[in-house]
């Protein structure tokens, strides 16, 4: 069964992962669903005192999986560098997600992802533009399935908001559940994964959801 609440995949002197449920906030105050925000300051004294409770980047509120955080500010800013692509940490951001069928077994993109009119959710997706707005992302095909293609997909540099999300659905894949980018069974909520963060070569891994397995 999918965890109900965080639960912590690993822990060193500095840094712990967190397996996120699907349906949890990040952050505290964007909603009346839970956050791990709130949840880390009461279950983890070391993040209490710290600006939002270590917490070092972001996962949408459908989206599962592994969330970094640290237990020391220094270390949260280091780690925060790090996954915008600075600094001597290097980490390493692999997802899974159900899309559309059809992709090729592998491929890539590079695409520029901005900001639409204020007030809207999406984001606009473009091949070229600024490039802080630049997201580069690779995949490969792990199932196919009538009602999807399961695929695993890997950050290169930076995340963008949405970036999965709107650049699958920019190729003509939307993930499946994603009703804002016009995925398939509008119904659910889009399908995707943090599967596993590598962190200078130390790999934490959540387990893959029950959606991850195809039927055929």
């Amino acid at each position: 069964m999918p965890p109900t609440e965080p639960t912590i995949l690993r822990r060193t002197e500095q840094w712990l992962v967190l397996d996120k449920p699907a349906g949890w906030h990040t952050v505290s105050g964007r909603g009346d669903e839970p956050d791990v925000e709130s949840w880390l300051r009461v279950r983890v004294p070391a993040c209490s005192g710290l600006e939002e409770a270590g917490l070092t980047h972001r996962l949408d509120l459908p989206t599962s999986g592994c969330l970094l955080c640290a237990t020391d500010e220094i270390i949260r800013q280091t780690l925060r560098d790090a996954m915008s692509g600075r600094g001597d940490t290097r980490i390493e951001k692999q997802y899974v997600a159900r899309c559309g069928v059809g992709l090729p077994e592998q491929g890539a993109f590079d695409l520029y992802f901005t900001k639409r009119h204020r007030g809207s959710r999406k984001m606009t997706v473009s091949t070229q533009g600024n490039a802080r707005a630049l997201g580069r992302c690779t995949w490969t095909v792990l199932q196919r399935g009538s009602d999807g293609d399961v695929v695993e997909m890997e950050l290169l540099g930076p995340g963008r908001r949405h970036m999965l999300r709107a650049g699958m659905a920019y190729l003509g894949h939307p993930l499946v559940g994603d009703a804002l980018y016009g995925g398939a069974n509008t119904n659910a909520s889009p399908l995707l994964h943090a599967r596993r963060l590598i962190i200078n070569g130390l790999a934490v891994e959540s387990p893959d959801p029950p959606w991850a397995i195809c039927q055929r």
